[in-house]
């Protein structure tokens, strides 16, 4: 059975590396961009970097709000037993 989990991701464009970590207090998770946040590349590389950490495709990642700001909500798809 598919289901869909949401994740609440803070994102920091124009940083020196990428990355994805989980934030310590288990508040959602940061987001570091090598990407300015111009013409949706930084939106981009987001998507690309989820998909790669939690392994699926770039195409099942979604950004539901947060499109234009440094939080968002970005949906992926779960597994559930």
């Amino acid at each position: 059975m598919s289901t869909v989990q949401t994740l609440q991701i803070k994102v920091k464009p124009n940083a020196k590396s990428s990355g994805l970590v989980e934030l310590p207090d288990g508040q959602g998770w940061l987001a570091k961009l090598k990407s300015p946040p111009v013409d949706g590349k930084a939106n981009a590389e987001l998507i690309a970097l989820v998909a790669e950490h939690f392994g699926c495709r770039k195409a099942e990642v979604v950004i539901r709000i947060g499109a234009s700001g440094r939080m968002k909500l970005v949906q992926i798809p779960g597994v559930v037993p």
